[in-house]
């Protein structure tokens, strides 16, 4: 079997070409501009831009399943144009690319951000309806409407399956992500302030995992939430501190007062030049549904997610490896 991997160069696409490689899975790499993440990997890599039809079509030649991980990740309430042209253009490309080249099937990683959160006090599951709305950040109606486009070709045909990753962290962060770089910061007590806020954090190993047993097992059409564990920032900088010796004590921000200062810190970041962990968007997806329920995908597929403390040391570990931190010998 040949598969090929859209966003192979990103955090999770980059575990997820490991994954295929150690079960001997031919692989094709997609690589627009990065790739340092596949450097040295027995794959073949290919160029493709999500805006550009025929270049998925060649790159999807031969293929007998397609993952489509590119995407436009943004935590800005701007930049709808690139999202649009990536997130939702970049997705119908590749669906029709999927369907000139005859590929049998297409795991199409959608995000829980595609999912309405509310009611909060009620488990998130799989039949959530889109998050739909102007006043929902750009990124989560970008990541709805692909989806869309996923489930309008599905119900003409495709045999495809549809996955929502929660918040992934892991190893092969070579960006970093946001949190790989707030998990940098926590660490190295670069981080101005905590929040009293938290999130479902999954190990991108397992998100990969997910993916693969979805391609295997799945029926046509089938969608699961890929989800780990809850934890608030304070949780996480705790564990950080009994991993590593480090003291991550910080000043906790109460969340109103964070939404309040974020505006002149996305302002501040601008005109640094330098990436904002704590925006509008970030905040409130620190504030949202602590109940993301994994258990179809437990059921359906024989998924679990490992524990968060291993997913954390590994992750660590990584980034001192390859020279992103330096950390006590304790870890």
């Amino acid at each position: 079997m040949k598969v090929a991997v859209t966003g192979a160069t990103g955090h999770i696409g980059a575990n997820l070409v490991h994954a295929l490689i150690k079960q001997n899975t031919s692989t094709r790499c997609l690589v627009h501009k990065h790739h340092k993440a596949i450097d040295g990997l027995d794959v073949e890599q290919v160029h493709g831009d999500l805006r550009d039809v025929e270049s998925l079509s060649n790159a999807f030649k031969g293929v007998d399943t397609v993952y489509h991980l590119a995407a436009t990740i943004s935590l800005s309430m701007g930049g709808w144009q690139q999202l649009e042209e990536i997130n939702v253009s970049g997705t119908a490309n590749v669906i029709e690319a999927c369907k000139r080249q005859g590929v049998k099937r297409l795991v199409h990683f959608s995000s829980i951000h595609a999912l309405t959160q509310e009611p909060l006090d009620t488990p998130v599951n799989e039949e959530r309806p889109p998050a739909n709305g102007n006043s929902l950040p750009p990124y989560d109606r970008s990541k709805a409407i692909g989806e869309r486009i996923v489930r309008q070709a599905i119900e003409q045909g495709l045999n495809a399956v549809i996955i929502y990753p929660t918040a992934a962290f892991g190893p092969y962060d070579y960006q970093p992500s946001f949190f790989g770089e707030a998990l940098i910061m926590i660490a190295q007590r670069r981080l101005p302030a905590l929040v009293n806020g938290g999130f479902d954090w999954v190990d991108a190993r397992d998100v990969a995992k997910g993916a693969m047993l979805a391609a295997e097992k799945a029926p046509a059409g089938s969608r699961y939430l890929i989800s780990g564990h809850w934890l608030s920032m304070c949780d996480i900088a705790k564990v950080i501190a009994e991993i590593t010796g480090a003291n991550t004590e910080k000043w906790v921000c109460p969340l109103w007062l964070a939404h309040v200062s974020a505006p002149f810190i996305e302002g501040y970041c601008n005109i640094s030049h330098k990436r904002p962990l704590y925006t509008r968007m970030s905040l409130r997806t620190l504030n949202s549904n602590k109940h993301i329920s994994h258990e179809k995908a437990t059921r359906e597929l024989g998924y679990q997610p490992r524990a968060f403390r291993e997913t954390l040391a590994d992750t660590l570990q990584w980034f001192e490896k390859n020279g992103k931190i330096n950390l006590p010998k304790k870890l």
